[in-house]
């Protein structure tokens, strides 16, 4: 059965060159991120004397990397099916050798191999973490019943590498009788990782005005709060006014650990 000339063949051919586009965007972050990786690989000092834009914009980075590894899946995942779709339904084998071997975006694609396999061990890398956060506290980015979303820290369960989500606790009911711990579903995108308790390295050295997100001392919530003063080691507590906590006309300074305090994502910023 021949491919329809305006029906699944352009479906696929502009399939293939949305990935051909993924791949090619990959490569502009991965050289963008090696750059600043031998900047800071340079001198054992430069990243004590680089400025928090450096890092944000390294941060950013990574950010944009990960997306473009997630969208290259959903990519990969719906050529799959439509090929498979193709194949169930007849298509012959010649006129599948003449999109395999002719097509030019075929050439290209086998020259971006490189890209491909540094998005390939990126993804891996991020589900090997992802796996080794069992049994951790972790910030959670949950829906509340009035749709707004709310951070607090949950207990990862388990982590599941085909639907790329992690099964989460909340340890800490509500106030009412009838509350119980509550059992969520989350994207990677919805959690973050705390810094090590134990492993003050671990933690971002958050500058004086920087705005992070923070767990509100007695609770289990995460809000925006800015840093009121540089801590002189990572193993200090952060002292921090957090938004919307004004006490007589001034926001009260509290002292936060600094493995309960994380880098603000891009959404809460202002």
């Amino acid at each position: 059965m021949p491919l329809a000339g305006g029906g699944e063949s352009g479906v696929l051919l502009k399939k293939l060159n949305d990935l051909d586009q993924l791949w090619k965007e990959q490569g502009v972050v991965t050289t963008k991120i090696n750059d600043m990786h031998r900047e800071i690989c340079s001198s054992p000092e430069f990243a004590d004397k680089t400025s928090d834009a450096f890092f944000l914009k390294l941060r950013g980075l990574y950010a944009r990397a990960k997306e473009l590894s997630e969208s290259e899946i959903s990519a990969s995942t719906a050529l799959i099916g439509l090929l498979d779709g193709l194949l169930q339904s007849g298509t012959s084998a010649p006129q599948r050798k003449k999109i395999e071997v002719g097509d030019p975006k075929k050439k290209r694609i086998k020259s971006d191999t490189d890209t491909a396999r540094f998005s390939a061990a990126s993804m891996r890398n991020q589900l090997e973490q992802a796996a080794n956060l069992k049994g951790e506290q972790v910030a959670a980015r949950v829906k509340s019943d009035d749709e707004k979303d709310e951070w607090f820290v949950v207990k990862v369960i388990h982590f599941d590498k085909e639907t790329k989500e992690y099964e989460v606790l909340d340890e800490e009911p509500g106030d009412d009788e009838e509350s119980i711990q509550r059992k969520y579903k989350l994207p990677m995108s919805c959690i973050i990782p705390f810094p090590k308790k134990g492993d003050p390295s671990s933690a971002p050295d958050f500058g004086q005005g920087r705005q992070v997100l923070a767990v509100y001392p007695g609770t289990t919530a995460l809000y925006r709060a800015t840093v009121a003063s540089h801590h002189k080691r990572k193993s200090d507590d952060y002292i921090l006014e957090f938004d919307d906590d004004e006490e007589d006309g001034s926001l009260p300074q509290r002292a936060v650990p600094f493995y309960r305090v994380v880098a603000l994502p891009e959404g809460h910023r202002q």
